[in-house]
């Protein structure tokens, strides 16, 4: 697995992905910091976050688009289903080297509660309780990224697709208020945006929620293996 990570994680950047997609977050995050917490005087940088959690739904697709769609396309995920190492750590691999490419970001982001402490009244617990819950959120949407690219060798549909579920998932909410009482509490388990809200607007460190990303980011982990164990064992 190590391997495997070394290598995804240098072809980001060998690329412009890892930079376009680090670039893109860091500019972002610097817009709304200034807007929300310098120029407005807003003393929570999780204000920012929720802002910047948009911007995710946008990125995640351009980080994830090659993941394994790329690897079909020019048939060399030959050498990584008959690689003496299991597919799980392959998956994993991958997964932790686009993890790190979204920690960079994560923690440059991480500076801007200690400038509003260095400026004034701040609120460092709740805010960095949000950065920790924006991170594991943006590794969900890794992991749903890694799986449509999985069913697929065109990067464009992988990103598409990506980005369709990431919008379904945004507007989860707002769709289960159409659905029955009964069917709309249980898929409301699912309510992505809640969670992280609990953490960006309440400060409530929402320990369930956090379950809740990282049960759901290593239940895509897995059904993206599923598809590369059918194409290994035909």
């Amino acid at each position: 697995m190590t391997a495997i990570y070394k290598r995804e994680l240098s072809s980001y950047f060998n690329s412009m992905i890892g930079y376009v997609f680090i670039a893109a977050l860091v500019f972002f995050t610097g817009i709304y910091f200034m807007d929300y917490n310098i120029y407005s005087g807003y003393p929570h940088f999780s204000i920012s976050l929720v802002s910047l959690m948009n911007i995710l739904m946008f990125t995640i697709p351009i980080l994830t688009m090659k993941s394994m769609a790329e690897e079909r396309r020019s048939k060399t995920d030959q050498l990584l289903l008959t690689a003496p190492v299991s597919l799980i750590s392959v998956v994993m691999g991958k997964f932790f080297a686009m993890a790190t490419v979204l920690a960079i970001p994560v923690v440059l982001a991480g500076f801007c509660p200690l400038i509003i402490a260095a400026n004034g009244q701040a609120y460092l617990l709740s805010d960095y309780a949000a950065l920790l819950a924006f991170f594991l959120m943006g590794c969900v949407f890794i992991a749903i990224g890694m799986f449509i690219s999985s069913l697929t060798e065109s990067q464009i549909i992988a990103a598409v697709g990506t980005f369709a579920v990431l919008l379904l998932l945004f507007l989860w909410e707002d769709l289960m208020s159409f659905l029955p009482s009964v069917l709309s509490d249980v898929l409301s388990v699912f309510a992505f945006r809640t969670v992280f809200y609990n953490f960006a607007d309440y400060s409530v460190f929402d320990l369930s929620g956090l379950v809740l990303y990282l049960s759901m980011a290593f239940r895509f982990l897995f059904l993206t293996v599923q598809p590369l164990q059918k194409r290994r064992w035909n």
